[in-house]
């Protein structure tokens, strides 16, 4: 899967003088999607539509909206782009400025479906994976050197640092138990690695 390249973007395209303006966002759930989609509708609210389309879970949740268009002419297009370009975690709301001249079934699919296309060619694109997520903690001693080679390391994310008692790597790895032996081996045994779900991490 892929996401988008920036946290939002906005792209105007014009066919026979309507304008198409796309807002591309990343989001993380349906109710956060709900919430840019208001944001648009507000920030536009003279325009005639606000159609949508999101995918979310790596494709397991997918909604579009025509907002008064003939049905099947903008979201569904919409959607059909996004999920071609393998999108996951991305809302697009496409708001339309008519211009006077009708376009017919088939000029809105390719207008809808156009200007959803031509905003993720504007935003770009990353490569997405599921990794592992470990708390790895360490006493002091180890700590700086760990961390220096944490980072230093392509097959790791460090998200975050803590320190308590002991020092806790928040990381996602590509591979759980490669990691965890290495942690083990840089401190001859004494660091504690526990599982904590998955991230998406951007390659």
């Amino acid at each position: 899967m892929r996401g988008l390249a920036v946290g939002s973007s906005v792209t105007e395209t014009v066919v026979t003088r309507s304008r198409f303006v796309c807002s591309l966002f990343r989001v993380g759930s349906e109710g956060e999607a709900r919430e840019r989609v208001a944001a648009v509708r507000r920030e536009w609210w003279e325009a005639s539509h606000h159609c949508t389309a999101y995918v979310l879970e790596g494709g397991r949740v997918a909604r579009s909206s025509d907002d008064g268009e003939p049905a099947g002419t903008a979201g569904a297009p919409m959607l059909e782009v996004l999920r071609g370009l393998e999108l996951t975690e991305v809302l697009a709301v496409v708001t339309r400025y008519f211009g006077g001249v009708k376009l017919g079934a088939g000029g809105l699919v390719r207008a809808y479906g156009g200007a959803v296309s031509a905003a993720v060619d504007a935003a770009g694109t990353v490569e997405l994976e599921w990794w592992p997520r470990l708390l790895i903690r360490v006493d002091y001693a180890n700590a700086g050197s760990m961390e220096g080679l944490l980072r230093l390391r392509e097959d790791v994310r460090l998200a975050e640092v803590l320190f308590t008692d002991v020092v806790t790597f928040d990381v996602a790895c590509a591979d759980a138990e490669l990691l965890a032996a290495w942690a083990a081996g840089q401190s001859a045994g004494s660091a504690e690695v526990e599982p904590a779900g998955s991230v998406r991490v951007e390659l």
